[in-house]
């Protein structure tokens, strides 16, 4: 088990890209949340829940976070580990950004504090066509705050970049599918 602990970024990033690729990367006939299907998946919950990957993802993803960054999101639910993560590494306080609103309790789609003027970076898991995050990154701009970018951990390259560009987000991403084809 790894933890992480390599000082070089690149070296780092090298490292956790095999770590993904080995715990997450599944092949078979899958149904995406797009309702595309394809014939590889990475299974964000087999990394998102293994402290030896989460541990080095998160410190690799706040090293994107400019100091401008008022808040972090995570999108319910593969976001809130990663925004959780990363603000135990930044210090930076995250809101939860949920699916629907729930008919109880609160009854709100945002958990968290959030207020007009704050400047957002969104944390999303694995990414293809980037719907999740858009509609996330709405939210957050109902609010009256301002979404600085959406930072991914995988981008599938299957549209993402250029839905995002077309709804008014900058999207950033630690990972690649074609990068990380080098470690399938």
């Amino acid at each position: 088990m790894r933890l992480g602990l390599t000082t070089d970024k690149k070296t780092r990033q090298e490292q956790l890209a095999r770590d993904i690729v080995r715990s997450s990367f599944l092949v078979g006939d899958f149904i995406l949340s797009s309702g595309k299907k394809s014939q590889y998946y990475f299974d964000k919950y087999l990394f998102e829940t293994k402290p030896y990957i989460l541990r080095p993802l998160a410190r690799l993803l706040a090293e994107f976070i400019p100091p401008a960054a008022d808040r972090l999101a995570g999108p319910e639910l593969g976001g809130v580990s990663l925004a959780t993560a990363v603000s135990l590494e930044t210090g930076i306080p995250f809101v939860i950004i949920k699916k629907k609103e729930k008919e109880y309790a609160t009854a709100k789609s945002l958990e968290g504090e959030l207020y007009p003027g704050e400047r957002v970076v969104v944390l999303e898991d694995v990414i293809t066509t980037g719907a999740q995050a858009i509609r996330a990154a709405q939210e957050i701009q109902a609010v009256g705050a301002e979404v600085l970018f959406i930072l991914g951990v995988l981008d599938r390259e299957e549209g993402a970049q250029e839905n995002m560009a077309a709804a008014g987000f900058q999207m950033k991403a630690l990972f690649t599918r074609m990068a990380l084809e080098a470690h399938m």
